[in-house]
């Protein structure tokens, strides 16, 4: 008999160290990761397996798919907004190849154990694209099916995705005889994410972030926005949250595949400020880079989340104040202390 497992893709990134933790938190939970680096010694021993690969290598996903049944995918893998820019090609082929690859794994496996293998969905902030300024200050909360036009490769990538996770969720070889067992595909789309637990690794909103690392560090930062660049943000824990409440709810009662979560929205000098009050001697200053600065531009100030708090009873945690009194600025005070 093959082991039934929890598949994360991706798992050595920043929502993956919290999701594992979490998900082990369980005994019942088995966990299969994947990832194109090992997981710390800490993370490792919370998992059945890690597999280090790469998810467009097809020899290796069907040499799992023998040994492991998949009940739920967790898609984190992921080539950021940033680093997408410079290698948009690569990014497709990471973020576009990769999610076909494991929809169809997802696919295959619904039909083989004729009920839907879950797919929850990392999305972005970055699927949006407002036009100008103007426009951001007077639609202030975006909702779903609102300005899904990206200007960067990562966010074409995300929303192109969610459309195939539709399609494989709703319209899977739609023309057969016989109707297939579909996908149960679920997607959050996120906005900028700060954690205390892992550094920032190449988001276009990892300003924010990294603001306060390098506060904790005591070393000087150039925040590359200006003062008053305003995107919405949450805290790592409440990340995770919002993906395991989604793949909980009773499918019965979502009204869409794709929904908007997010927590508190600030501008970078109210970021600043936040951090300096955590941190009186940070050195924070702002040398906007110009193209950088367009891509926080054409983001929302804020997301519409009321679909994700009416059909799944979705609600943060950590709102300002927690996220940064409780959360942030302790444990990232602890994590410096430790390393020296």
């Amino acid at each position: 008999m093959r082991k039934r497992v929890i598949f994360i893709s991706g798992a050595s990134g920043e929502v993956g160290h919290e999701l594992i933790k979490r998900l082990s938190a369980d005994g019942d939970n088995h966990l299969l990761t994947f990832d194109l680096h090992p997981l710390p010694d800490d993370i490792r021993q919370l998992v059945d397996r890690h597999v280090v690969g790469d998810l467009l290598n097809q020899n290796t996903l069907t040499r799992l798919v023998s040994e492991y049944e998949i009940d739920v995918i967790y898609h984190l893998a992921a080539l950021l907004s940033t680093r997408a820019e410079f290698t948009p090609e690569m990014a497709h082929r990471v973020n576009v190849e990769g999610s076909m690859t494991l929809l169809r794994l997802a696919s295959e496996q619904s039909q083989w154990r004729k009920r839907p293998v879950q797919f929850i969905f990392p999305s972005s902030i970055a699927i949006y694209g407002m036009p100008d300024l103007e426009s951001k200050r007077i639609y202030q909360r975006v909702r779903e099916f609102e300005w899904n036009q990206p200007r960067t490769m990562y966010g074409c990538n995300k929303l192109y995705c969610e459309m195939l996770g539709n399609y494989y969720s709703r319209h899977y070889r739609q023309l057969a005889a016989e109707k297939p067992v579909t996908v149960d595909f679920r997607g959050v789309r996120f906005p900028g994410l700060v954690s205390a637990a892992t550094l920032p690794s190449g988001g276009t909103s990892d300003y924010g972030p990294e603001m306060i690392h390098a506060a904790a560090k005591g070393e000087p930062y150039a925040a590359f926005v200006r003062e008053d660049a305003r995107i919405p943000f949450m805290a790592m824990p409440d990340a995770v949250s919002s993906l395991l409440q989604l793949a909980a709810a009773r499918q019965e009662n979502l009204s869409r595949l794709v929904y908007n979560v997010t927590s508190f929205s600030l501008s970078a000098g109210q970021f600043r400020d936040r951090v300096l009050a955590a941190f009186p001697d940070a050195r924070i200053t702002f040398e906007p880079d110009p193209p950088r600065q367009a891509i926080i531009d054409s983001w929302p100030a804020d997301l519409d989340d009321s679909a994700a708090r009416m059909d799944w009873d979705w609600e943060p945690e950590y709102d300002v104040d927690r996220a940064f009194d409780d959360y942030l600025a302790p444990q990232i005070k602890k994590r410096y202390q430790r390393e020296t």
